[in-house]
C-alpha cells in the first residue's frame, strides 16, 4: 500500500469514526511482497477436481437441453435458488465476511450462512481467506486465482492444479480472528459436507417435485447441476473476465477492471476497478444499486433492521483517487 493509499484508508475510518482495524488491513494490497526468484513450482494437476468439473459441465449442459420440457415453476424455482445462492457469495462470503463492509443481524447471518452452503464454493471461512489472500497479493504468486497465468486458469484452472506453495504460506499468516470467533462461520464450517448436501442438492431437487410434480430426473439437472454450474461461472467471471477486460476509472496501476457483463451476470460485482481500489465499501461501486442486485439486497436488509454499519466511501475520496489515479473514462453516473 502506498503512502498516498494508506491515508486514503486513514481518512476513511476517521469518517465512520473507527479505527483502521488489523482485518481491514488484511484485504489492502501489500507491495512489499515480492515474488521468489528461479523457476516456478511444477504445476501439479488434481485429476479428481478436472473429472468432477467436466462432468458437472456435461451435465449443466445437458440440463440446459431439458428447458423447454420443465414447468414454467420449475424454471422460476430455478432462478430463485440462482439468487440466493449468489447472494451467498456476494452478500455473504464477500462483502459481509471477507471484508466486513457491514454488520449483519444473527437471522441475517444464518440465511448467507446456508445461501452460502447452496452456492457450494468451500465453507465461508476457507472461501473468506483465500478472498482475502486474493486482494493482498493481487496478481502474484500468493493470489489464489493470478490472472496474470491467463483466463483459463483465473477462471477455472486454479482450481484444477494443487495450489502455488506462496498461496498457502501467505493464507497461514493472515489475521483471521473475525472469522474464528464467529460462531455462524465455524458452526458451517463443522458441518459443511450435510449442508451442502442438504441445501445445494436434496432441496432444489425435492422443491419441485413434491410441490408441483416435476420429474425428479428434470429437477435434478435444472434447479441443481444447471443453476449451480451458472452460479459457479458467474462467480469465477469476477477472477477472469473482470481482471482482464474493462476500463479503469479508480486505478490504473492495478489489473482489475469494471466490466458490465460481469456485473449482470455476478448481481453487482463486475465494478471489480472500484471494489479492488476500496474494498472496504459495502457496495463495492460509487452508484448504489445500479445493476446491483446485491446491494439492493443489503439495502433492504438495512431497511429491515437486519443489517447495519454499511462503509462506504466518500464522494470526495472516490474523486480524488479518479483525479490521482483513474484512466480518464470515470463518469459520474
Amino acid at each position: 500500500m502506498t503512502e498516498a493509499d494508506a491515508l486514503e484508508l486513514k481518512q476513511h475510518n476517521s469518517s465512520n469514526g473507527d479505527v483502521c482495524s488489523e482485518q481491514t488491513r488484511e484485504d489492502v494490497f501489500d507491495n512489499a511482497y515480492k515474488e521468489k526468484e528461479g523457476p516456478k513450482p511444477r504445476r501439479m494437476i488434481v485429476w479428481r477436481n478436472v473429472i468432477l468439473m467436466t462432468l458437472l459441465h456435461i451435465g449443466a449442459t445437458y440440463g440446459i437441453l431439458l428447458i423447454p420440457s420443465v414447468s414454467p415453476l420449475t424454471l422460476l424455482w430455478s432462478v430463485l435458488c440462482f439468487f440466493i445462492s449468489a447472494l451467498g457469495i456476494t452478500a455473504g462470503a464477500h462483502r459481509l465476511w471477507s471484508h466486513r463492509s457491514y454488520k449483519a443481524s444473527l437471522p441475517l447471518r444464518i440465511f448467507l450462512g446456508f445461501a452460502n452452503s447452496m452456492a457450494f464454493q468451500n465453507d465461508i471461512f476457507e472461501w473468506a481467506r483465500d478472498h482475502r489472500v486474493h486482494h493482498k497479493y493481487s496478481e502474484t504468486d500468493a493470489d489464489p486465482h493470478n490472472a496474470k497465468r491467463g483466463f483459463f486458469f483465473a477462471h477455472i484452472g486454479w482450481l484444477l492444479v494443487r495450489k502455488h506453495p506462496d498461496v498457502i504460506e501467505k493464507g497461514r499468516k493472515l489475521e483471521l480472528r473475525d472469522l474464528l470467533s464467529d460462531k455462524v462461520v465455524m458452526f458451517q464450517r463443522r458441518y459443511y459436507k450435510l449442508s451442502v448436501l442438504l441445501v445445494c442438492f436434496f432441496i432444489p431437487m425435492f422443491v419441485p417435485w413434491y410441490l408441483w410434480g416435476e420429474s425428479l430426473w428434470a429437477a435434478y439437472f435444472v434447479p441443481v447441476l444447471l443453476r449451480y454450474t451458472m452460479v459457479l461461472n458467474a462467480t469465477w467471471l469476477v477472477n477472469s473476465a473482470a481482471h482482464m477486460w474493462g476500463n479503469k476509472p479508480y486505478d490504473q496501476n492495478i489489473n482489475p477492471r469494471e466490466n458490465k457483463f460481469v456485473t449482470f451476470s455476478a448481481i453487482g460485482e463486475g465494478y471489480h476497478n472500484y471494489h479492488h481500489t476500496f474494498p472496504y465499501d459495502y457496495a463495492t461501486s460509487e452508484f448504489g444499486c445500479q445493476l446491483n442486485l446485491t446491494t439492493c439486497f443489503i439495502d433492504l436488509m438495512c431497511f429491515l433492521g437486519l443489517a447495519k454499519d454499511c462503509k462506504r466511501v466518500s464522494r470526495e475520496l472516490v474523486l480524488a483517487r479518479v483525479q490521482r489515479t483513474g484512466d480518464g473514462s470515470h463518469r459520474s453516473g
